[in-house]
C-alpha cells in the first residue's frame, strides 16, 4: 500500500471510529502533515483519494470536512482501484480459481484494445465477505503492460501488486451494469440455483495515460451485494 492510501485509510477508519458526523471540520493540510509526519504533496495525494471515495469535501479558505457516510457494507460503484479497494475495512477472502493464460476473444480484444488472439491473463476468483460470497469475477489482463501474475498474487490485492511490484499507474475506470440470470459454472461459484437473478459489472481499467489493462466481469451474488453511488 502507497503512504498515501496508507494515511487515507487510517483517517478513514478513524471517522468511522468516531463516527465522526457530515460537516465535522478535519485538521488543516500543515496539522496533518505534522500528525502523520509525511510531505505536503503526500496529504494533497490522501485528500484527493478521500474525495474520490466521497469521505471529505473541501471547502476553499474554510477547511476540509466529513462528508455524509455511506451505509456499512455497501459497495462504492464509483470505486476505481480494482475489486477490493472500496472494501479495505472487510474481511475480503478472494478464493482463485485459476490463473490462466488464453487468447484474447473478439470481446476482450474490443475492451483491451489488443489484437485478436492476443494472449491474455485470465484470473478467475470468488469473492466473499465475512462468510458470504460476494461475486465471481473474470479479470483479462494486457500482458503487454501486466507482464506477470500467478495464482500467489490473486490470492491478495491485484491492483497492489500492479502499483508497487510492476510500477502501474492507475488512472481511470469505465463501469457497465446489467441485469441477468445465472447459468452453469456461475450459477455453480455463486451457489445460487439456475436461472437467478444477479448483476454483472463490466469494468475497463486504464492507466494514467489512458491505456486499457485490465477488462473485468464481475457477477454480484443478488442476496449478498449492496451498492451506493453519491454524487
Amino acid at each position: 500500500m502507497l503512504k498515501y492510501q496508507e494515511v487515507a485509510q487510517q483517517i478513514e477508519i478513524k471517522i468511522q471510529t468516531e463516527n465522526l458526523p457530515q460537516g465535522t471540520k478535519l485538521p488543516s493540510v500543515s496539522e496533518l502533515i505534522t500528525e502523520y509526519q509525511v510531505s505536503k504533496n503526500t496529504i494533497l495525494q490522501t485528500l484527493r483519494v478521500l474525495e474520490s471515495r466521497s469521505v471529505i469535501y473541501q471547502v476553499q479558505g474554510s477547511g476540509i470536512f466529513v462528508r455524509r457516510r455511506k451505509r456499512k457494507g455497501y459497495i462504492t460503484l464509483l470505486e476505481n482501484q480494482g475489486f477490493s479497494g472500496d472494501l479495505t475495512y472487510f474481511d475480503v477472502v478472494s478464493k482463485v480459481i485459476n490463473v490462466t493464460i488464453v487468447k484474447a476473444t473478439e470481446e476482450v480484444a474490443n475492451n483491451l484494445h489488443c489484437a485478436l488472439d492476443d494472449d491474455v491473463y485470465l484470473v478467475k476468483r470468488v469473492q466473499s465477505i465475512r462468510g458470504q460470497i460476494l461475486c465471481v469475477e473474470e479479470s483479462y489482463y494486457k500482458m503487454s503492460i501486466v507482464t506477470f501474475l500467478n495464482e500467489s498474487i490473486a490470492e491478495g490485492s491485484i491492483f497492489h501488486y500492479l502499483e508497487k511490484g510492476l510500477n502501474i499507474h492507475i488512472g481511470f475506470s469505465d463501469k457497465y451494469l446489467s441485469v441477468h440470470k445465472t447459468k452453469g459454472e456461475i450459477s455453480q461459484y455463486l451457489e445460487l440455483p439456475e436461472d437467478s437473478p444477479m448483476l454483472l459489472v463490466e469494468e475497463i481499467y486504464y492507466t494514467n495515460t489512458g491505456d486499457p489493462f485490465d477488462f473485468a466481469k464481475n457477477y454480484y451474488h443478488y442476496e449478498h451485494s449492496q451498492f451506493f453511488v453519491q454524487g
